[in-house]
């Protein structure tokens, strides 16, 4: 498989204008639960604290972080099923290897833009993915919303994003959130149709994020059933959490629980690749169009979000923040 290093020029240079303009055209299908939409049209925000949040992430609170993926799972427990296959009590989300069978997930070299969420949440500490986007602030990364806030519950606090991240480097430093953002229908209710988030990040020596590290496009109400390839830093075994993988398929829907809108790609990833990128196409120089959301115990399938319009009013205000 093609290892992916950087994003396209062509990318780099999407003003916030154009990223939103783009999206909006063709191949647009109406977005998940429609009612809700119409209903839950606001965003939710918080301002964090960003004081001694670079220093709090030592090597060893980075290493013993806990896969945000618990996070997701809560959230379903709390009300989301409409099947008690959803989770095992107890256990996260996400997708387990098959005993006996292949790995799907590939290896990659890091990419400049995607990279590593660190943060804190009900007094622990957490672990998931992210990814630079342009935007009009040139400082906002999207993730999970599970892993800006417990949905609902606690917002995250001590969030930094380490992109580029491998083997504990940081070759492009640890940027501090200074703001988060997510769907309120994610945030007052926990629903897995908007498990989106974005952090807006803080300059880091006189410099703001993707005028360092790139951002990738973003793309909304698009069609089902794309291809895409994903990528995040998948911990629980046989992945360690130290290295970028990636999976690539074309997106179906999520049968067991079709209210949440979702699509999967066959992707065996774990614990701590929440959040992580989908992009449409083959590699990571594509517009990014979904987030690694959710899987089943039993299937080796991972499942994103519908980007539709209340995603897409969420990443509008933390572009413009």
């Amino acid at each position: 498989m093609t290892r992916t290093r950087s994003l396209a020029s062509g990318l780099l240079s999407l003003s916030a204008a154009a990223v939103l303009a783009l999206t909006s055209a063709g191949g647009a299908t109406a977005a998940p639960t429609a009612t809700e939409d119409n209903k839950n049209p606001s965003v939710t925000s918080a301002i964090l604290d960003t004081s001694g949040v670079a220093d709090y992430w030592t090597a060893d609170r980075m290493r013993s972080a806990v896969p945000g993926d618990v996070l997701a799972g809560k959230a379903l427990e709390r009300g989301n099923r409409s099947s008690t296959d959803v989770v095992e009590k107890g256990k996260d989300t996400t997708v387990k290897a098959t005993k006996g069978k292949p790995t799907i997930a590939q290896s990659e070299a890091p990419v400049k833009h995607i990279g590593k969420v660190f943060f804190s949440m009900g007094g622990s500490n957490y672990v998931c993915s992210g990814n630079a986007v342009s935007s009009g602030n040139n400082s906002t990364v999207a993730t999970a919303g599970h892993c800006v806030n417990e949905g609902p519950g606690a917002n995250a606090t001590n969030f930094i994003f380490v992109p580029a991240y491998e083997n504990g480097a940081a070759p492009y430093g640890k940027w501090t959130a200074k703001a988060l953002y997510s769907p309120t229908a994610w945030s007052r209710d926990g629903n897995m149709a908007y498990d989106t988030g974005f952090a807006v990040m803080s300059p880091l020596n006189g410099k703001t994020l993707t005028a360092v590290v790139g951002g990738s496009g973003v793309a909304f109400n698009q069609a089902y059933g794309l291809t895409y390839k994903s990528f995040g830093y998948p911990a629980a075994a046989p992945f360690n959490g130290e290295t970028l993988k990636s999976c690539a398929g074309t997106a179906t829907r999520d049968t067991i629980n079709p209210q949440f809108g979702t699509q999967g790609i066959r992707c065996d990833m774990t614990g701590g690749s929440s959040g992580g990128p989908w992009f449409i196409g083959t590699s990571s120089d594509g517009i990014q169009n979904s987030i690694n959301s959710y899987g089943y115990n039993r299937s080796a399938v991972m499942y994103g979000p519908y980007w539709g319009a209340v995603i897409q009013a969420t990443y509008a205000s933390a572009s413009a923040s």
